[in-house]
């Protein structure tokens, strides 16, 4: 087995400033998948960032140097390496894990590399996601978990959530904070528009507990006629 640096810094509003900061110094060998064009489709109805069609995403993989035998090491900033984790295991492949980049004690390396490429083969898993109308039908059994900061769990006013708020019955447990304990049952992430609530389940997949991802998250419930609390 080999393994394979995957650098997935992006930063939200900002188009391209993750490749900016891989151009400017990355771990050496690491290749670069960025969160809005390789880790989710297009903006749309379902959201910011859609979970990206299968071969679009195995074709992103396999430019990045994932494939069978390949373990797969990444890091980025705002969920960008959670995300990776959690679309690898969801396409089947299970061998990967999120290094914090600060705790590279290394050398980094400017500009392209140049990555042999592998042939990346997705198996897509059922029943780690959750469609919005199962989850609105479902509030009263769930533990659903909003990874948002505080201010826009509550619903205040901010320049991202068009419809500031939150699913009903969401518990709080911010991406950029320490987990809190959750409630025992079924339990559904949620963010903005579904990568920092990988942060979330990677969190608990490490403490040894499974969680459904909401892909469209707040970015599609606001769209939708359902219903939501503030304060």
């Amino acid at each position: 087995m080999r393994y394979q640096f995957v650098d997935c810094r992006w930063e939200l509003g900002n188009p391209g400033r993750g490749r900016e900061l891989y151009l400017d110094g990355h771990i050496p060998g690491a290749s670069f998948l960025d969160v809005d064009e390789d880790l989710a489709a297009p903006p749309g109805e379902g959201g910011r960032h859609p979970l990206p069609d299968s071969d679009d995403f195995a074709a992103a993989a396999s430019r990045a140097g994932i494939g069978t035998g390949v373990f797969v090491v990444a890091y980025g900033t705002m969920g960008g390496a959670e995300r990776l984790w959690w679309l690898l295991r969801h396409f089947g492949h299970d061998d990967c894990a999120v290094l914090e980049l600060d705790g590279w004690r290394g050398p980094l390396r400017e500009g392209e590399e140049e990555v042999e490429p592998a042939a990346f083969e997705p198996k897509p898993r059922e029943g780690d996601t959750i469609a919005a109308d199962e989850l609105a039908s479902r509030l009263d059994e769930l533990v659903v978990v909003d990874a948002r900061v505080p201010e826009r769990f509550r619903g205040e006013p901010n320049p991202i959530d068009k419809v500031p708020g939150r699913v009903p019955g969401a518990i709080n447990a911010p991406w950029n904070e320490p987990l809190p304990e959750l409630p025992a049952g079924g339990l559904v992430a949620y963010c903005g528009s579904g990568v920092t609530s990988c942060v979330t389940l990677h969190r608990l997949a490490l403490a040894g507990r499974e969680g459904r991802l909401y892909p469209g998250s707040w970015s599609e419930w606001e769209q939708l006629d359902l219903p939501f609390e503030r304060g």
